[in-house]
């Protein structure tokens, strides 16, 4: 699934799976790696890969997550390009979204490769302007089919996932049925606390932090005890995030262990410690722990 940043498709990867799987907020950008969800529909078992959103890249970090992107389209059976239709449907070229999904479209002309249209949001779009979007579209001759939903509502989805199902190889299942994604607790609860510190401080934290799990420990109890450590670049940003004598902190520890307790269904000790490593988003290194490699060349 592939799409400007901000299209909704982790919204709609959570949803098609059935439970949450990727970090959802506002803020654009916010997947940075390519995240496998798994769900079943009749006898095929889909492995719906959820890839950071594809812009023109600044940085280090942004050239890793084009490329994440990119390199899960190229593996996979069927591509999906999501599009956000009402920032699409505002004027003919969709401000940078429309500059964004244009280059993602000029991306599959170049690799000779076929997509599915995925128009999200369409409850927000009058029906007129919904119809110029998807001549627009067409035009490009590089979609096969045309689905028309709201990840929000769920409206369209279903036939979505029958038409996924309908397109995917014979062969074994890869997953056990009950396994929703393919990331490990550790790291899926690093990414808990990073939405937490997205939704919390979206407004004055750049996109220059991660969250790293450093220690999980099973206690006897049937609790479990968890390190994380929030890294930013540069010491006013550690002061953002510790907040007044600690409060901003400790008020997003606690709702990233409440979301933790909900899903590990069990108690959760949560501990976060801030810490700088200037320059971290250029950190190859860093882009290897969240699944990132940069271009090669």
């Amino acid at each position: 699934m592939v799409g400007a940043p901000n299209a909704g498709k982790s919204t709609l990867v959570n949803l098609m799976v059935g439970t949450k799987v990727s970090i959802v907020t506002h803020k654009v950008q916010t997947t940075r790696a390519r995240l496998r969800g798994v769900f079943q529909e009749g006898s095929s078992q889909i492995v719906l890969v959820d890839t950071p959103g594809i812009f023109a890249p600044r940085r280090k970090l942004d050239e890793a997550m084009v490329e994440a992107a990119w390199g899960g389209a190229k593996d996979a059976d069927e591509v999906l390009l999501l599009v956000d239709a009402p920032r699409h449907a505002e004027s003919d070229k969709g401000g940078k979204a429309g500059q964004d999904t244009a280059r993602i479209i000029e991306g599959l002309k170049s690799r000779e490769q076929k997509a599915v249209l995925v128009l999200n949001k369409i409850d927000d779009v009058k029906r007129e302007l919904l119809l110029d979007l998807i001549a627009r579209f067409t035009e490009a001759d590089v979609f096969k089919e045309t689905f028309l939903i709201s990840a929000q509502t769920g409206e369209g989805v279903d036939a979505v996932k029958a038409y996924i199902a309908a397109q995917m190889p014979e062969g074994p299942w890869l997953y056990p049925e009950d396994q929703p994604a393919d990331v490990t607790e550790r790291v899926f609860a690093a990414e808990v606390t990073r939405e937490k510190l997205i939704l919390r401080l979206h407004e004055e934290l750049p996109y220059a932090t991660t969250v790293e799990t450093e220690s999980w420990k099973d206690l006897k109890d049937g609790s479990v005890r968890i390190e994380q450590v929030v890294f930013v670049e540069r010491d006013g940003q550690k002061a953002i995030v510790l907040g007044k004598g600690g409060r901003t902190i400790k008020e997003i520890g606690q709702d990233a262990r409440k979301e933790l307790e909900e899903m590990l269904d069990r108690k959760v000790h949560l501990f976060l410690f801030v810490k700088v490593r200037e320059r971290w988003a250029e950190d190859p290194e860093r882009f290897r722990m969240m699944g990132l490699e940069l271009p090669k060349g």
